[in-house]
């Protein structure tokens, strides 16, 4: 190294050594030097103890509160609930306008009248009992078996109108009663006598279902039949009711 730069060195250090005593024997300050580069931040301190509650605060104004607001869309449809009771019985509506005629049906079959009548003789020679029912044991017309032979009754199946006739064959005073269920419908009577000779008498009555016709004997019996001579007791159906 050149000498005269060693002695520039040592004439640099010599008066910064000067300079340093002095700074440190003067009681005089220096001019502040330049703020220094902030610190880092420290770290957060402990947390403080609960503070005293504070005073209460003034009321707010009234809020507006929710405003209603547009009506949204139509949501999907639900599911269909369960059936509910049914209700009460509506009006009856306006009778409808009639429909057309329908085609024709099948033939039917024919209907069954009603029916009854009956014809019996009385062909003996023997005289009826006194006060008694006339039994005619010859059938010559029997429908449904309305005339009971084995009574001398005929018994009322169809009701409606009926004709009754007879006709008697007689040597003696006769006297015919007829009868409906015991009460007296009429009476015939023939008071001649000594020759063969015929009497005859009918009429129409009303008879409901199970009443019961019949001719009966009172004091003249006269009634008798022979070969010539039959008694007959017939009656029909006029008008079913």
């Amino acid at each position: 190294m050149p000498q005269h730069c060693f002695l520039i060195i040592s004439a640099v250090l010599s008066l910064a050594i000067h300079l340093l005593v002095a700074m440190e024997s003067c009681p005089a300050t220096g001019m502040p030097g330049m703020p220094g580069i902030p610190g880092m931040p420290g770290r957060d301190g402990r947390d403080g103890g609960k503070g005293d509650k504070g005073d209460p605060g003034t009321v707010g104004n009234v809020g507006l509160g929710f405003q209603k607001g547009d009506k949204g869309d139509l949501g999907l449809m639900g599911f269909s609930g369960k059936r509910g009771q049914s209700g009460d019985p509506g009006e009856p509506g306006v009778p409808g306008v009639a429909g057309p005629l329908g085609e024709p049906g099948e033939a039917g079959t024919i209907g069954v009248q009603q029916q009854a009548a009956f014809s019996v003789a009385r062909g003996t020679d023997q005289y009826p009992d006194k006060a008694s029912i006339i039994r005619f044991t010859n059938v010559i017309t029997n429908i449904n078996n309305d005339y009971q032979t084995e009574t001398g009754r005929f018994r009322c199946r169809v009701p409606g109108t009926y004709y009754f006739v007879f006709h008697a064959s007689l040597e003696d005073k006769l006297c015919v009663l007829m009868k409906v269920d015991q009460t007296l419908v009429t009476s015939f009577c023939d008071h001649r006598r000594g020759k063969r000779q015929t009497t005859a008498g009918s009429v129409a009555v009303y008879l409901s279902r199970n009443q019961e016709v019949w001719l009966e004997t009172k004091d003249y019996r006269g009634m008798r039949g022979r070969p010539a001579g039959y008694s007959i007791f017939s009656g029909f159906l006029l008008h079913p009711h």
